[in-house]
């Protein structure tokens, strides 16, 4: 754990007592504060209680008086659509409203790094589609070149969950936009800006807030090195913005698809090789169509941010090329679950919109698409272009007519269940077919996330093979 600097002796509020809220309550009491607790649930309110927290109303008048700062957890809206009245309520007091990530910020050095031979490094990565995977890719490269690492935020455990720093650490962050958008202290060595799709757009009342709210980790954050993903306009926007000239080697842009030229430093991939020019001269070439665990143009892009955050660290090309080769893909995204009489079958049940989604279909052919669930905003016009990949779709989910009709010049076969579409999908799949889970929406029509629908995949694949 990671305890809480700066408020020794002070009461500090916590507002929702998720994996982040309990966290932050736990490290603010290891760093010497008082936090007081509250959450809408009665459930988490009596969990807390009875883990030895001070439950207090914070909707009531007055709850605010003699608290330093509250802290909320992610999932909380502060702005948009419209502020928790909570929150509303520590603005009318004066109070600082804070979250998790800055506390992690402001808490991650200690005087012990006086002592380390190697000073720790926070590489920070954010963006709309890939945050996972790029983060866990670069955890995975430094390991597997020998260096410690930690890997915390949107994925694996809470940022003030692990442990102090060792001599020389690197830790990993996947950051959303509900995290980027509130912390007051964002302060990483490197930035990864991986793309930038529409998504929460109605938590950032629209694209621009989506973008603003990403932004902040490299405009406020001043991180040594930024990692910018330039094949959207909000991404080369982002890089000028950061960049003092073409030759400035402080912004590493990353592309696939794309030949990036240039004095400065570009990695990119073009039919399944990655590129790393420097100064105009190509420095290293990897051939990523072999790695298992990063198959497609989409994991490319990823292969490629990676591979530029641990350049900006000294690693040289071949470890990093030999990690990769290791890499073995991250559940619930591209993940080869198994293969059967020449089919294989890939769950990738992240592909929760639209964009995500046809990644995923342009990154195998011969599919037996398995989609559907809770449509987001924007309908699934973006899908139309990459469907030729396509023998049949299995849709799923209590809107399925719905979804069914939009995927226009499409084979669909309304399935309703993940079982029934499991079953048909095999029985329908030829040798060289991939029977490919991508819903391009949310999973809460019947699932309580995207993790349990990847797993009832899974199942349902291998009660059928």
């Amino acid at each position: 754990m990671i305890p809480v600097q700066g408020y020794a002796g002070q009461t500090v509020a916590v507002l929702g007592l998720g994996r982040s809220g309990r966290a932050s309550a736990l490290a603010l009491r290891e760093g010497g504060a008082t936090p007081v607790v509250w959450d809408d649930g009665q459930a988490a309110r009596d969990s807390a209680h009875d883990a030895g927290f001070d439950v207090v109303d914070l909707t009531k008048l007055g709850a605010f008086a003699g608290v330093a700062a509250l802290i909320v957890s992610p999932g909380i809206p502060h702005l948009y659509p419209a502020p928790h009245p909570v929150i509303a309520a520590a603005w009318d007091a004066g109070v600082p409203v804070d979250n998790d990530i800055s506390l992690f910020f402001r808490s991650f050095a200690t005087d012990d790094w006086d002592g380390f031979n190697t000073r720790p490094q926070v590489i920070a990565v954010t963006g709309s589609n890939g945050k996972s995977t790029t983060s866990a890719l670069i955890h995975h490269i430094l390991i597997e070149n020998g260096k410690p690492a930690q890997l915390a935020g949107n994925i694996g455990v809470g940022v003030l969950d692990i442990e102090p720093a060792h001599d020389g650490e690197v830790v990993v962050l996947e950051l959303s936009s509900y995290q980027t958008d509130l912390a007051r202290a964002l302060t990483p060595d490197v930035a990864v800006w991986t793309n930038l799709t529409p998504d929460h757009l109605d938590r950032h009342a629209g694209l621009g807030g989506y973008f603003a709210a990403k932004r902040r980790l490299f405009a406020e954050g001043g991180p040594d090195r930024a990692v910018i993903g330039v094949d959207e306009p909000e991404g080369l926007y982002l890089a000028n913005q950061l960049s003092e000239g073409r030759a400035d080697d402080r912004v590493l842009r990353v592309s696939s698809g794309q030949k990036l030229d240039g004095e400065g430093w570009n990695i990119f991939a073009r039919k399944g090789f990655l590129s790393e020019v420097r100064k105009g001269r190509q420095v290293a070439s990897i051939d990523l169509r072999e790695i298992r665990g990063l198959p497609g143009a989409h994991n490319h892009q990823n292969a490629c941010s990676a591979y530029a955050a641990c350049r900006t660290l000294g690693l040289s090309p071949k470890g990093i090329e030999r990690a990769m080769q290791s890499y073995p893909g991250l559940p619930h995204r591209s993940q080869h679950v198994a293969e059967r009489d020449g089919v294989s079958f890939v769950n990738d049940s992240k592909a929760t919109n639209v964009d995500s989604a046809a990644k995923a279909l342009q990154a195998f052919s011969n599919i037996r698409w398995i989609c559907g669930g809770l449509q987001k905003e924007g309908g699934l016009d973006g899908l139309l272009p990459y469907l030729g990949h396509v023998a049949r779709a299995y849709v799923i989910g209590r809107e399925a007519d719905s979804f069914a009709r939009q995927l226009s010049g499409a084979d669909a076969l309304v399935c309703g269940t993940m079982e029934a579409a499991v079953a048909a999908a095999v029985k329908d799949a030829q040798s060289g077919d991939v029977v490919l889970l991508a819903p391009a929406a949310a999973s809460f029509d019947q699932y309580d996330n995207f993790e349990l629908r990847g797993e009832d995949f899974m199942a349902c694949v291998r009660a059928a093979i």
